[in-house]
C-alpha cells in the first residue's frame, strides 16, 4: 500500500510513542504473569497503529480527462446541492455549492475537480467547527482555489477543515496549469471540500450520495447532449 508523503512524520511519531507505551506495558506487567494483558494491549497498539497508517493510504485511481464534467476532489459523501453566493472570489455572484464530507476512514489525498490554471489561492485561518456546521465553510480554517477551465469556466474549490483535522495542506500555486484528477492537497484526518460550480450546472449527484475521488462526476460544466454517465463501482477501488 502506498503512502502519502504527508503521513511519513505522522506515522513514524506515533510509532516510536506506541513503542514506548508498549515497553512500559511490557515491564509493568510481565512481573505479574500477566501475559495474556500483555498480548491484548499489544494487540490494541499495534490496530490503532495500523489505523492511523490508513489515514495517509494513496490509493491507484485511474485518471479520467473530461472538460466537460467537474469530478469528485476526494472520497467522502455529498452533504450539500444549493444555490450560495460567493463574495471571496465572485464578488456575490449566485453559484451552485456542492459540499462533500470526509470522515477519518476516508482517504484524505485531494483531486483537482477540472483542469486548467490556478488563477487564485489564498488560505485563510479560523475556527474548528464540525465540518457540517453551516458557519465551517465561512468560519473555519480553510484554502481557497480557483481554477479556469480551457473553456472559459472558473471553479471554486474549498479544503476546509473540520473538528478533527487541523492541518490542510494545498500544493497548487497561482499561475501554473493542473491537470484534472492530479493531485492538489491533502486534509489530515478528514473534513470537507466545497465547490463552487456555474449557477447553470447540470449537477449529477445528490445530497446522501457517496462519491469517489477521480472517479465520480459530481456535474457537466459544458456541452448541450445528455449523455449516460457511468460511474465505477466503488467497490472495486480501492478505498
Amino acid at each position: 500500500m502506498k503512502i502519502s508523503r504527508e503521513g511519513f512524520k505522522i506515522i513514524t511519531v506515533s510509532g516510536v510513542v506506541l513503542l514506548a507505551i508498549w515497553f512500559l506495558i511490557f515491564y509493568m506487567l510481565k512481573a505479574n504473569d500477566l501475559t495474556w494483558l500483555i498480548i491484548t494491549l499489544s494487540a490494541l497498539l499495534l490496530v490503532f497503529w495500523f489505523f492511523i497508517i490508513s489515514f495517509f493510504r494513496d490509493p491507484r485511481r485511474v485518471r479520467i480527462h473530461d472538460g466537460d464534467l467537474v469530478f469528485s476532489p476526494c472520497d467522502g459523501r455529498v452533504v450539500v446541492t444549493e444555490i450560495v453566493k460567493d463574495d471571496e472570489y465572485f464578488d456575490g455572484e449566485e453559484k451552485m455549492q456542492v459540499s462533500i464530507f470526509m470522515s477519518v476512514t476516508n482517504v484524505h489525498i485531494n483531486w483537482s475537480p477540472v483542469g486548467g490554471l490556478v488563477k487564485y489561492f489564498k488560505y485563510h485561518p479560523g475556527r474548528f467547527l464540525v465540518a457540517w456546521h453551516p458557519k465551517s465553510s465561512t468560519d473555519n480554517e480553510r484554502t481557497t482555489t480557483v481554477v479556469e477551465t480551457k473553456e472559459g469556466v472558473e471553479v471554486l474549490f474549498r479544503q476546509i477543515a473540520g473538528a478533527v483535522a487541523r492541518r490542510i495542506v494545498s500544493y497548487v500555486k497561482v499561475g501554473e496549469q493542473v491537470e484534472q484528477n492530479s493531485v492538489f492537497g491533502f486534509i489530515k484526518f478528514g473534513s470537507r471540500i466545497d465547490i463552487l460550480l456555474p449557477k447553470d450546472a447540470k449537477l449529477l449527484v445528490e445530497i446522501g450520495d457517496k462519491v469517489v475521488g477521480t472517479q465520480t462526476p459530481i456535474a457537466r460544466i459544458g456541452g448541450v447532449e445528455e449523455e449516460s454517465l457511468e460511474t465505477p463501482e466503488e467497490e472495486n477501488l480501492e478505498q
